[in-house]
């Protein structure tokens, strides 16, 4: 699962020499440019001025990191070549990150950067791995539109940490008995309300919402605070990969080139496949197991909701943050 984060390194997480023939293969470049075609196309039929966010991307292999479209690299990175898939220039340095990370965070010069391991590891097919990469580029257009750090400084939780680890370690009272039944109860009840019918809807959504008031009265102010921050940010953003992934299954032609790599699989099947998670995700929730992860599923379920019960919801996303129950 994806995380969006924030790290403050004094010294690299590895300290390999650089190689001497540092490669990267075809198959890596390939998907890169599937990801960006794929974005070209939808990203702002999904989300207004999604394209004006930085879409730069840390490839981290085991012959080194390389970095594609970041507008003002640092100076560790050299020239490695220009790429003819990706139309753009490609910059190497030695492994700092390891080579199953999935993050976005100002990895390279403060600037919110896509940090990914190749799909063999980070447990993903290829077009798993594209749509998983969208899902960080959503994180990119949080992260850079105006007002974003300020917000989060505003919501008081991080405890001094400058490095936003908080964000990871928040201490949610995951293993309270009574709010991990509440929580869970408010998975079913949302999976209740997704599967409704049309005129059993109202009703569907008035009981989940009065059970999310009552789960926000039992809780404390800054452990709701962080409940709505994480629905707000990786719930939408899971929310938003699954949408890429129906988009992309729907009228989306992928390349001779992105369907002759080995392991290719349909988007049909990863758009299916993100589904069918959030809901199985919905039907068992459980706080002390999934930890902050169990957040995601409850907000991309909020959002599907959203679709059926106010479609343009979106416009109130950038305007009024991290708390999703007033979309409703």
């Amino acid at each position: 699962m994806a995380l969006a984060f924030f790290l403050c390194l004094s010294s690299p997480l590895s300290s390999f020499l650089p190689p001497a023939d540092p490669k990267l293969p075809a198959a890596d470049r390939i998907r890169l440019a599937e990801v960006f075609r794929i974005a070209w196309k939808y990203q702002n039929k999904l989300w207004e001025g999604w394209s004006k966010a930085p879409f730069a991307v840390l490839l981290v292999t085991p012959t080194g990191e390389f970095l594609v479209r970041h507008p003002r690299p640092s100076d560790d990175f050299e020239p490695f070549f220009y790429d003819t898939i990706l139309n753009a220039g490609i910059l190497h340095r030695p492994p700092r990150f390891p080579e199953n990370l999935l993050a976005t965070f100002p990895a390279v010069n403060g600037l919110p950067t896509i940090v990914v391991g190749q799909p063999e590891n980070v447990s993903k097919s290829s077009a798993g791995w594209v749509i998983a990469l969208l899902h960080e580029h959503f994180h990119q257009l949080q992260m850079s539109r105006p007002g974003y750090f300020a917000a989060v400084e505003s919501l008081g939780l991080a405890g001094g940490d400058q490095t936003g680890r908080w964000m990871l370690d928040y201490p949610f009272p995951y293993d309270t008995v009574r709010i991990n039944e509440a929580f869970a109860g408010l998975g079913r009840l949302l999976l209740d309300a997704l599967r409704a019918l049309e005129e059993e809807l109202t009703l569907k959504v008035l009981a989940y919402l009065e059970a999310r008031k009552r789960f926000q009265e039992m809780i404390a102010l800054d452990d709701y605070k962080y409940f709505s921050f994480q629905l707000w940010q990786e719930g939408v953003a899971r929310y938003t990969e699954y949408r890429m992934a129906e988009l992309a299954a729907g009228s989306y032609k992928p390349t001779p080139r992105f369907r002759a790599l080995l392991d290719f699989t349909s988007f049909r099947a990863v758009a299916d496949s993100i589904r069918e998670d959030i809901l199985a995700g919905l039907s068992g929730l459980d706080l002390p197991r999934r930890r902050r992860v169990a957040f995601y599923y409850l907000g991309a379920g909020e959002a599907l909701l959203l679709d059926r019960v106010n479609p343009v919801w979106q416009k109130q996303y950038f305007k009024n943050k991290f708390f999703l129950e007033k979309y409703f």
